[in-house]
């Protein structure tokens, strides 16, 4: 490879680990920013899942018809992937927003965050299952590592006492089994129809199914000039622009890098939670954190099916 092309690709390759990084840190700093607006402003998780489900959805299908036109709507042509959306909406888009803000509401940011990243590991374990075959060595380890850093992050390392409450571990821990879900099931969706349509539509049908058990309308917390600002960077940078990003970026670099350089998002919340929100972390807790980040990191450099 000449010098020339090594020239060529390194601005490409910087821009996409930029927008990566950026993104994963906006998802990092909404988590916080719903936090905030849980146990400061009295907001509840229920009201701001069904706003930012509906709003989202609506601006990414805005988006995406500006870009792909009719064909926005020809996904409802055929039975089986309108079956397949609709599943993807509520047990996967709705789902792994829920359990997530369900999981800051009882606990905070952070943890919250962090044990929805247990999702690899899920993930691991089921293709295994379903292959038949047990995962590699350095694979097990990894799942090994994640386990223990979910007993460091939910105990502070004490097997007597949870340092969170129960409510904050059973959410947590099922975000990352909606976060599994979220990842796996719509995989031929994305193929055929882009990411852009499908979490759309999974969005915009998650928010309305959602708003039969909570209206949008059923407000409660208080409206004040820094819980506004909350919403809307939630909506906007926590979610748009996020997204956005974290799709840019796999035009630069490898599916595996991405997901790599993801794992910034539990680090950010956590980092933000202890400074901005206080939120007290101990060394089991950040033990514990780097455990779970730590299997994020291997699960993505070793390329094992």
């Amino acid at each position: 490879m000449s010098n020339d092309t090594l020239v060529a690709i390194s601005p490409s390759r910087n821009k996409g680990i930029a927008l990566v990084l950026t993104g994963a840190a906006l998802w990092g700093v909404s988590g916080t920013a719903a936090q905030y607006l849980f146990q400061q402003q009295g907001f509840s998780p229920e009201w701001l899942t069904v706003v930012r489900l509906l709003l989202s959805g609506i601006i990414l299908l805005g988006v995406a018809y500006k870009n792909e036109r009719l064909k926005v709507f020809e996904i409802w042509k055929t039975k089986k992937e309108a079956l397949h959306i609709i599943l993807f909406a509520i047990l996967g888009m709705l789902a792994v927003q829920y359990t997530y803000f369900a999981a800051i509401e009882h606990g905070n940011a952070a943890t919250a965050t962090v044990l929805q990243y247990l999702a690899p590991a899920l993930i691991t374990c089921y293709l295994a299952i379903r292959s038949k075959r047990f995962p590699s060595f350095t694979v097990s380890i990894a799942v090994i590592i994640a386990i223990l850093g979910t007993f460091l992050l939910v105990t502070g390392g004490s097997i007597r006492t949870l340092s969170i409450s129960g409510w904050a571990v059973f959410w947590g821990v099922t975000s990352a089994f909606a976060l599994a879900f979220y990842t796996l099931q719509p995989y031929k969706l994305l193929s055929r129809w882009g990411a852009m349509i499908v979490v759309g539509w999974g969005m915009l049908i998650g928010g309305i199914c959602f708003s039969i058990i909570h209206p949008p309308w059923a407000f409660e917390g208080n409206w004040t000039l820094p819980s506004f600002s909350a919403v809307l960077f939630i909506i906007i940078f926590g979610t748009i622009i996020a997204f956005y990003f974290y799709l840019e970026s796999t035009k630069f670099i490898s599916a595996s890098e991405v997901s790599l350089f993801a794992s910034v998002e539990p680090l950010s919340a956590t980092l933000i939670s202890v400074f901005w929100l206080n939120v007290t972390f101990g060394f089991a807790e950040w033990l514990g954190t780097l455990c779970i980040i730590s299997t994020i990191t291997i699960l993505s450099i070793v390329k094992n099916k």
